[in-house]
């Protein structure tokens, strides 16, 4: 990463007013804006962070992009995963380096790369999309973003219900319309103690996941949250919270596979509650 830009990568470019591009560094390229233009030739061979003028004086500092910045502004065939909601899936789906992880489906292949990320060299991710049109995008995006496909990233065109057995994952990452349908080989093929996390945009399928997790009796501790992203503006004395903020884009649902019957409390979304039942994970009784 601290080396100089290199022809044919991504490249971010801020300009003076804070304003970002992101451009692909081809030595014929030029970049044009409305501050005049940059000859794409100038960047390569300089180091990350350096600043340059474009014909009309314009000040553009060249960065690379971190993932949140691609994510937001990649050419994209489905809708993507924000990395609001990247973030908070990776740490309460617990996924981590060495680990073999399922996703389906690619999608674009925001939440694929951060996936890759997380494994580490050491991990693998297995993605399948079924759509041939959304997984050629993503493996086009990915390759983007990372330079080539990595060795540990094995993107399939396909149904995820048909593989879990075979991939005997130890996470299960699901960006799909219908996830209770991958309930049933989850139950069967994702590795024990190993966690299921859903990505869902409207209520009802969140109900209706949670109905299948129940039924299946193979899964415990499923919980669903949202996550509400504010920035706030610091300039001088002037620190106030930016008048637009990103609401709902998606709720997140994990739950943890056990071997096993889970019991009576499994079977019925009406059981009685118990004491404790409203905490959630990383929380201490009393404490809010």
């Amino acid at each position: 990463m601290s080396a100089p830009f290199r022809p044919g990568e991504v490249c971010l470019l801020v300009d003076g007013k804070g304003r970002h591009y992101l451009v692909d560094l081809d030595p014929a390229g030029v970049f044009q804006y409305h501050v005049g233009t940059l000859p794409l030739c100038e960047i390569i061979g300089k180091p990350e962070g350096s600043a340059f003028r474009s014909s009309g004086e314009g000040r553009l500092v060249a960065l690379r992009p971190r993932l949140a910045d691609y994510i937001l502004r990649m050419q994209r065939g489905a809708q993507v995963v924000y990395p609001k909601d990247i973030g908070p899936m990776l740490h309460w789906g617990d996924i981590g380096p060495g680990m073999t992880v399922l996703e389906a489906g690619t999608g674009s292949g925001a939440l694929t790369m951060a996936l890759v990320r997380a494994v580490g060299p050491g991990g693998r991710v297995v993605s399948l999309e079924e759509r041939p049109d959304h997984a050629a995008g993503a493996r086009a995006a990915i390759a983007r973003f990372l330079g080539e496909i990595p060795l540990n990233l094995d993107l399939r065109v396909g149904r995820v219900e048909d593989v879990v057995t075979e991939v005997a994952p130890e996470r299960l990452v699901l960006d799909l319309p219908e996830p209770w349908a991958v309930v049933p080989p989850a139950a069967a093929g994702l590795a024990a103690g190993g966690i299921l996390t859903a990505y869902l945009p409207t209520v009802p399928q969140v109900q209706r996941l949670h109905d299948e997790l129940r039924r299946s009796r193979s899964f415990l501790e499923a919980t669903t949250f949202e996550v509400l992203f504010r920035e706030w503006v610091v300039e001088g004395r002037s620190v106030r919270p930016t008048s637009q903020m990103v609401g709902h884009t998606g709720f997140i649902t994990v739950a943890r596979r056990v071997v096993g019957d889970t019991g009576s409390r499994a079977e019925s979304p009406e059981a009685a509650t118990e004491p404790g039942d409203d905490e959630r994970p990383g929380t201490e009784p009393g404490l809010s």
